[in-house]
């Protein structure tokens, strides 16, 4: 999918939401258990009640892969379903790789042609040589970790080296790598007040918001300062929507949480 074809999603959807899949079997409803593969018929039902109301969805495959063999066939199944029901539908593997060159390469293929997302995040820690793997498919992007929302991302990410912080300088430099214009960027929302400096640098491109929601950050402030001409924002919840209810009820309750957000993100799309 083209950035393009994604921005007139967003208009036509009058959303810029995306849903994280992250499925944790002690957290889905326990008659889904009985079934043959109960993950996938959790994300099924989460696609059914709420593709209309957002533009990607963004599986980690960490809670795929904790599942073994069976888990990474629920993610196939997920993502299948996806592009076959639902082929508007921007796709993100939230898969954090990077490696030396010819790893990179082997992620790249997993997840952009085997499995056929639109998008994996990645790792930018090993240069350039670990991404630019990652931007040599066609109408295919890299999500690069850029501005994180948990606690330990002060460690390093904020610190200043010499007279700026290490996230701007990942990101400066990543601007000059071979197909950077594919890139796109995960901004945590908790981290609001830094929209306006990453902004200066890359004032075109994508964001990729977590952090709204559950880990308590404001879609009204992520909006204020990193909108774009293009909105070039996704935001992402997961927990907030998809464990909305743990009873027979939860698709509706996670339609019921998607709609809240999307009409607020329709008001905004109003005003812009």
């Amino acid at each position: 999918m083209t950035t393009q074809q994604l921005v007139q999603q967003i208009y036509h959807k009058k959303t810029f939401l995306c849903i994280g899949l992250d499925v944790d079997l002690t957290k889905i409803p326990k008659h889904l258990l009985e079934s043959e593969d109960p993950i996938f018929e959790f994300n099924k039902a989460i696609i059914d009640a709420t593709h209309d109301l957002c533009v990607a969805y963004k599986p980690n495959t960490a809670f795929y892969e904790a599942y073994g063999i069976k888990g990474w066939q629920s993610l196939q199944k997920t993502i299948n379903y996806i592009n076959e029901k639902h082929p508007d539908i921007f796709t993100i593997a939230d898969a954090k790789r990077g490696d030396i060159g010819n790893t990179s390469t082997m992620y790249a293929k997993a997840f952009l042609e085997d499995l056929n997302f639109d998008s994996v995040t990645v790792a930018p820690y090993m240069g350039k040589d670990s991404v630019e793997p990652f931007l040599e498919f066609e109408n295919k992007h890299a999500i690069l970790l850029a501005l994180t929302s948990n606690e330990g991302a002060f460690d390093f990410q904020t610190k200043n080296t010499e007279g700026e912080e290490l996230y701007k300088t990942v990101i400066k430099t990543s601007t000059n790598w071979k197909n950077a214009q594919k890139l796109m960027y995960v901004v945590g929302a908790t981290k609001a007040e830094y929209f306006t400096e990453i902004r200066k640098i890359i004032p075109d491109s994508f964001l990729l918001v977590p952090g709204v929601g559950a880990q308590g950050g404001s879609l009204q402030e992520v909006c204020r300062y990193g909108m774009n001409n293009s909105v070039g924002l996704l935001i992402n919840s997961s927990r907030a929507i998809i464990y909305a209810s743990t009873e027979r009820d939860f698709a509706e309750k996670a339609r019921a949480e998607a709609m809240k957000m999307q009409q607020e993100m329709e008001a905004i799309l109003q005003n812009k």
